[in-house]
Order: structure tokens, then sequence, then C-alpha cells
């Protein structure tokens, strides 16, 4: 027998014990995977009947596929910090308010405020795992680069390998590059300019009508030479510094390999699960497909109906069912919530000079990425959680990708931020059928940091409008987006304003095609009205913050480039593990 002071130790080690289970039980996991550039016509369960998408579909069976679910921005960076924090992007200062809408050097300093607080953040105080895994485009360094105080290990991931900025065509060799249009600018202007220069001076130095001093001769010849010396370094360096993987603060790959890019980093993502399977955790499995340079591994090249764009859809479809499996495998579906998103709608505008289109499809709907037509704001979305969300439903109310950030943090039991306006809301009595409506009254469409249209979905109504207060001008006319300037731009010259705003009924015409009058509808004065002053409510709760989309944000800053090695620019080394097995 043991004695009594014994017997009561081993009782409440036991009942602690039991405890600590049924909390770490009564904590659902969460895995959120992000598509970049994914249209919602590329999936099968939305519709597309060529591209071959068996675990997506498998997702959608097995939950909820919302059919109205929409990015907060049409561009990469300012989406994903209003998918993380659950707030629109231009009140953390997320939003530009110049061309350049994205993060496109890694040496910016620019990046998701410390003051930002992620569901990442919220989570992990909660006890929770956490890791992101693949792309993460919201800055990495601020003032010097080791300070890492906007990398996702400074934002409440535990553990993070990927490629800190962001997948582009300069990344991948014969792939061209993003930069063509500054180049032509920048470079090619000016030279031509000087070689005018030169031939006017030879032509009236043999006409003998003037003669010029040899040093110009020098001055044209040397600043023609440097501009090609930069822009040749350009092209040599700018993959190595900019196309890189992390494990956590260290490069472990740079240039980046697209060789089995997408299996090293699902492998990881499947450990990960592994060994976390025990505790509370939520996995960011945040795709570098579908976002230009396109890539696929051998097993996927050249397999699909629809060129490169569907072989990189299909091998991430591929992706989606290793971690399903594992979730199935661990016996952790039933305790698991799976999200499935893109950052935006499909880029339409990709075409190869050769013709190959290597955008998506946005099906139906008008525009695509980097507009606020429907093409380019209604994204998949996809949530299932076996045994407490029905399967097979559709849901056709307005939903964001910021409603993320208060449903996690509500299931995994954390408060939400009172210091700050949370724009997102919680899915679970929409995805739960405990309401049919969606509580977004009023969402506001941003183009950058410019208000570009709103939506309303009154009480009591099954309408639902939107208003532009202007539109991207497509080029060339009658495209159906901005192929002279490869995306569209938010305002000036690229842009057409309308006063009044331009009104269209969604719930009718999700097409976008037939803009209403007041002929055509006779309340057409009192829903822009309406429309108006939540928008001009929306403005009085925005704040003054730094913006961190400026050019001094944006620029490339020498001092704060990562590099694997200590000779010179040349950063090259290779560190990553092939299977991926030395994640937390």
């Amino acid at each position: 027998m043991l004695p009594t002071r014994d017997m009561m130790t081993l009782l409440l080690l036991l009942l602690f014990l039991c405890e600590t289970q049924s909390w770490a039980a009564s904590k659902p996991n969460f895995v959120l995977l992000m598509a970049d550039d994914l249209g919602i016509g590329d999936p099968g369960c939305y519709g597309n009947k060529t591209l071959r998408t068996p675990n997506i579909d498998r997702l959608a069976r097995g939950g909820v596929k919302l059919t109205q679910h929409l990015a907060a921005s049409p561009l990469c960076t300012p989406s994903r910090a209003a998918f993380m924090t659950g707030r629109y992007p231009v009140r953390s200062g997320m939003a530009s308010q110049s061309q350049v809408g994205v993060f496109l050097f890694s040496a910016s300093s620019g990046g998701l405020p410390p003051s930002e607080i992620t569901f990442a953040k919220l989570l992990k105080d909660q006890g929770y795992s956490t890791a992101l895994i693949g792309k993460w485009h919201l800055g990495i360094s601020c003032h010097d680069p080791g300070d890492f105080c906007h990398h996702p290990t400074s934002h409440g991931f535990d553990y993070f390998h990927g490629l800190p900025l962001t997948n582009m065509r300069d990344c991948k060799l014969g792939e061209g590059s993003v930069f063509t249009a500054a180049f032509r600018l920048l470079v090619l202007l000016p030279m031509q300019l000087i070689a005018l220069a030169l031939l006017t001076l030879v032509v009236l130095k043999w006409l003998g009508l003037f003669r010029a001093p040899p040093c110009a001769f020098l001055f044209l010849f040397l600043l023609a030479t440097l501009l090609l010396g930069l822009l040749l370094g350009f092209l040599h360096y700018f993959r190595p510094l900019n196309c890189f993987l992390m494990r956590n603060r260290d490069i472990t790959q740079q240039p980046m390999s697209y060789d089995n890019l997408t299996q090293r980093l699902t492998a990881d993502a499947a450990h990960f699960l592994r060994r976390n399977a025990e505790t509370p955790f939520l996995l960011v499995l945040s795709f570098l497909h579908m976002h230009t340079a396109l890539f696929s591994s051998k097993d996927f090249a050249g397999k699909s109906q629809h060129g490169s764009y569907g072989d990189a859809a299909e091998e991430m479809d591929w992706s989606v069912g290793q971690i399903l499996d594992v979730l199935h495998e661990l016996k952790l579906a039933n305790n698991t919530l799976v999200y499935f998103s893109s950052d935006q709608g499909a880029h339409v505008e990709e075409v190869t000079v050769k013709g190959e289109v290597q955008g998506g499809s946005n099906g139906i709907y008008k525009g695509g990425k980097a507009n606020n037509w429907e093409g380019g704001i209604r994204v998949p979305g996809i949530v299932r959680w076996p045994g407490v969300i029905q399967a097979g439903l559709e849901i056709d109310e307005p939903t964001s990708n910021m409603d993320i950030f208060p449903t996690v943090a509500k299931l995994a039991g954390s408060p939400l931020p009172q210091d700050r306006v949370i724009d997102g809301r919680d899915l679970m009595p929409l995805l739960q059928m405990r309401t049919q409506r969606s509580e977004h009254e009023f969402l506001f469409h941003y183009c950058n940091s410019y208000l570009n249209a709103v939506r309303w979905h009154p009480p009591n109504s099954t309408s639902i409008w939107k208003a532009f207060f202007f539109t991207p001008k497509f080029s060339p006319e009658g495209a159906n987006g901005c192929f002279d300037t490869h995306v569209c731009f938010c305002y000036g010259q690229y842009v057409t304003y309308h006063d009044p705003p331009l009104l269209f009924e969604i719930s009718r015409d999700p097409r976008e095609r037939n803009p209403l009058t007041p002929t055509s509808e006779p309340r057409f004065w009192e829903i822009l009205e309406a429309m108006q002053e939540a928008a001009a409510r929306h403005a009085r709760t925005l704040q003054d913050v730094p913006n961190q989309l400026s050019l001094g944000n944006l620029m490339w800053k020498p001092w704060l480039q990562l590099c694997c090695s200590s000779l010179g620019l040349s950063c090259q080394c290779d560190r990553e593990d092939q299977d991926g097995r030395h994640s937390p």
C-alpha cells in the first residue's frame, strides 16, 4: 500500500495530466492553405472541367464552399497583411500610395509593423505551436539586417521555412523580368539619347559646324558604360540577393532552386504536423504557386491540359492532398479546421512573348489581379472541420479573408485585441448555419491606399450592391485587363473616375456588365447615398500610420541585404535539406 501522502500526490498528478489532455483536445488545430494568384475559375469544385484538382475538390466536398469569398486587396502584400491581422491593410500602412503596391526587394525596410497583431501571435500565447511554410512577402528587417522586425518569427511564428519575398520571373533563369518597363525608362531610353547625342556631335564635327571637346565624347561614352554596367549588374545580382530560402532566420539556399521545391516544402509541412500531433498547432502553408515564374517537378511537368500553369496548379493540388492525408493518418482530421483560399484573383495579363497564357481563370468574373472587379477579389474559399461544419454546404454570402483572424482567435480561446479596429468577422455562425447572413453589411475594396469601391448587403434584403468610385482603364481597348502595363494602376491617367459612382447589383449581375442608372433602378440615389455615408463612417475610423510601401521603404538598401556568404555579393550557398526533416 502507498502512503496516504504518496497516494494523494499520484491522484493529483493523474488529475493534472487528464486536465492537460482535456485542454489540448478542446483546442482545435488549424491548417491554413493560401495559394498565390489562383483564380476562382481554376479548381474543379468551382466549375473547371479540364484542370485536375481532386484534392481541393475533396476538401470542398467535406466542408463548406464559399462562393462570395473576397480578398481584402487584389495584390499580394496588402492582401496577406489583411489575412494575418484581420484588418484592412490601409490601417497598418501596408497599402501603397504609389504605383508599386508590393515589396520587390528583400532589402527593403518596409513590412508588417511590429505593432500589428497576427493570429499567429494570439495562438502562440494560447500555447499553440505555430509555423509558416512557403511565401511571406511582408518584409524582413527595419534598420539593420539583424533586427528581423518584420520577419515571420517576430510575428508569432515559432518556425518559418520558405521565401521571405515572393516568387517572380527574375528568380528563374530564362523567364524574363518584372522590371522590363523600368529598364526601358531608366536604361534603354537614356542609352538612345546618349547615342543620338554622340551621333549629332559627330555629324556637326564632320560638317564643320561645331567642334565638341574630346571630354564631351568621353563623358557620354562613360555615361553609357555606367548605365550598361548598372543594367548588367542588376541582372546578375538580383536573383541571388532576392530569391533565397530561409529556415527561421538563417538562409538555407541562395539563390533558391526550383528543383522539387514544392516537394521539399510539403515534406517540411508534413513533418511539422507529425512533430506537433500531440499539441495544438497552427500551420500556414503559403504556396509559391501560382505566381510566375511558374514551376513544377518532373512528375507534373507537361501533364496538364493548360501548359505550365496547369502543371503548377496540379502540383499544388497534390501538395494539398499530402497535407490532408497526413491529418487523416494522424487521426487529427476531426479536430482540425482546414481553410483553403488564394490571396487574390488570377493574373490575367501573364502572357509570355511566345503567347503562352500563364495566368489562370477567374471564371465568369471580370478583371483579375490588381483590380477590384470581381475577378480580382473573388477567390476560392473552402473551410472543412468534420463533425463541426456540415459537409457539402455552399454559402453565397459576402465573406472576407480578414474573417480568418477572429474565427481562429475565438476557436483557440483568445480574446480579440481591444486597442484596434478588427474588420474581420467570426465565420463560425455562418459556417454552422446558426445564421443565414454574413455579418458584413458593408465591405470596402481598396486599390492600394485608395478606396475604390463599396459593397453593401442591406439587412433583410437579398440584394448585394457594389459602387465604384473609379475603375481601371483596360488596355488595349476591349481587353479584360491592363496588358500594356502588365498590371492595372490605381490613380491618374490609368483610371476613370465616376461621378456619380458606377453602381452594380452584384447579386443579379455578378459579371458586372450592366451598370445601373436612375432609370433602371428607382432607388439609385438612395442606394448610393447609403454607401457613401458608410464610406465616410469608415474613413473616420482610419488613423495616420507610417506608409510601409513608401518609396523610401520600398527601395533597396545595401545595409539591409541578407547574404549567406561573406564574399561580397556572391551570396551562394545551399544548406537545404532535400527531404525537409529539420523542422521543429
